[in-house]
């Protein structure tokens, strides 16, 4: 085995009974769930296990702050059994849990800034925004097509190849999926979110979580982890407010993000968090790569006899 990075995923994934297996049988898992919902205001134990808890795990203001929670509470895991990593790496809201991860941020820190991130979010646009994945065509593209079309739109995140997210203003988005089509994309699909995530509608957010990001000491990451906005390694402390605040209205370059990691001689990706949608991206970006996924408790003893092999 070569290089290891621990990756982190984002909305999406989502589901209520998540981490719930950890929360049961280890004491680490569940002090972060407590620490969470002592640093976000809300019982985020609930959200995370009761369908009845009067919050919508798929409203982003919720869904991001249990992800957080439910990622750094099988992080600390992992990291009470010893698994080496040298890297990691998070897809949107999943930054902040790999830079917590990376030793630059505590618990407390991360889940009150993706709440407050999730908050500001869905105050920024509450109607008239739309996300659309672009299925079979190159991303240069799809970014020459978003420049030429009048009104906010622009590449979300490119995720792999072949599936590429799109953003903005609703009649934006709409007329460039029309433009791509007419261009040959293989199909282009509407997604169900609950605003223009990575778009310039999203900048009075960044702004606002400029402001909470100030309160935060960050210190210099323990081991490098990779940032959304840049694509680049991020080894210093003082670098990670600014590319934060950027990304919430920047493009989440996944694929540029595990290029890098290959390049450095990263071959096995740990995704922690629900579902497996890192993987299958992975997957897409090179057949190469292992990605082993650390989601339910009752495969976490074979889990760990991989990575210890």
């Amino acid at each position: 085995m070569g290089k290891i990075a621990f990756v982190f995923p984002g909305q999406g994934a989502q589901y209520v009974g998540m981490g719930k297996g950890f929360y049961d049988n280890e004491p680490e898992a569940k002090a972060v769930y407590e620490a969470a919902s002592k640093a976000s205001g809300i019982d985020v134990e609930k959200l995370c296990f009761d369908e009845n808890s009067g919050m919508n795990i798929n409203e982003t203001q919720y869904t991001q702050i249990a992800m957080a929670a439910t990622e750094l509470a099988i992080f600390k895991v992992l990291e009470k059994n010893g698994i080496h990593f040298d890297y990691t790496a998070g897809h949107s809201l999943g930054e902040y849990a790999a830079i917590a991860a990376a030793g630059a941020m505590s618990v407390e820190d991360a889940c009150r800034l993706v709440r407050k991130r999730g908050m500001y979010m869905q105050e920024a646009v509450p109607t008239g925004g739309a996300m659309s994945a672009v299925l079979g065509m190159d991303d240069a593209t799809i970014k020459e097509v978003c420049e030429a079309t009048d009104g906010i739109v622009s590449v979300a995140n490119y995720n792999c190849p072949g599936q590429t997210v799109i953003t903005g203003e609703e009649a934006a988005v709409k007329a460039a999926g029309e433009a791509l089509t007419a261009k040959g994309c293989k199909r282009v699909v509407a997604l169900k979110v609950s605003g223009p995530f990575h778009s310039a509608m999203m900048e009075p957010a960044g702004k606002k979580l400029a402001e909470e990001l100030k309160t935060v000491s960050f210190a210099d990451p323990a081991v490098p982890y990779v940032a959304n906005y840049t694509a680049e390694y991020v080894t210093k402390g003082a670098d990670i407010a600014g590319l934060l605040e950027k990304q919430i209205s920047g493009s989440v370059q996944w694929i540029q993000t595990i290029d890098r990691l290959m390049k450095d001689g990263v071959d096995t990706f740990v995704e922690i968090g629900p579902g497996k949608t890192l993987a299958g991206f992975n997957k897409r970006i090179s057949r190469d790569l292992k990605t082993i996924n650390v989601d339910k408790y009752e495969d976490f003893a074979g889990v760990l006899a991989e990575l210890k092999a």
